[in-house]
């Protein structure tokens, strides 16, 4: 069984012992958009056919944007692509990005903890909950630390939703970020990477 078994937060939640619940609790941090960045992704959007599959919102929109934001915390945090995450047989796949601690033996060693996990989504953002809340449970058992705070993400590129795992809540955020406004979407973002950077000693 993998991740995409699950097609909703309420299948996870029937099979682990979590509550669901929803409020705000992304604060924005501000962040200097590079004008580079910036001109290439209005490129994109101008020019590219970019919405067409989950592929190519992930190369297109999604990880820029995070790579973005994580040049600001590479020391301390990596960035991982299509990465496999396994706990166990009902708990295996490969989210579209994590974002773990940097490994002091060098960055070809995914290190715990895991910190952010991102699931892209062309259309359907209920399956990508879904996907996206179990991948956070695999992580966490992974992780082996059930008072830190994951962080999840789920996009279709124009819209991007936050939630997080503590311990057995899982916490939607109310507000949702879209793309037309880059500035809060990354400022959003940035509380995230942030939030994670100081949960690594």
């Amino acid at each position: 069984m993998s991740f995409n078994k699950y097609k909703n937060i309420a299948d996870v939640l029937q099979e682990f012992p979590i509550t669901y619940s929803e409020r705000n609790f992304i604060e924005q941090i501000p962040i200097e958009i590079d004008p580079y960045f910036q001109n290439r992704l209005n490129f994109l959007l101008q020019e590219g056919v970019i919405f067409n599959s989950e592929y190519a919102i992930c190369e297109s929109i999604i990880y820029p944007i995070l790579v973005e934001v994580w040049r600001n915390y590479a020391d301390k945090l990596l960035l991982w692509s299509h990465q496999a995450l396994n706990y166990d047989e009902n708990l295996s796949g490969i989210p579209d990005y994590m974002i773990a601690q940097r490994s002091p033996r060098g960055k070809v060693i995914l290190e715990k903890p895991y910190l952010i996990i991102v699931e892209a989504k062309k259309d359907n953002f209920e399956e990508g909950w879904g996907q996206c809340l179990a991948e956070l449970v695999a992580a966490q058992k992974i992780n082996g630390e059930e008072n830190s705070r994951l962080f999840g993400i789920v996009s279709n590129g124009k819209l991007w939703e936050f939630g997080f795992l503590q311990a057995v809540d899982f916490v939607k955020n109310v507000k949702y970020y879209v793309l037309d406004d880059l500035q809060a979407l990354m400022e959003a973002v940035n509380f995230l990477f942030n939030a994670s950077f100081e949960q690594v000693k």
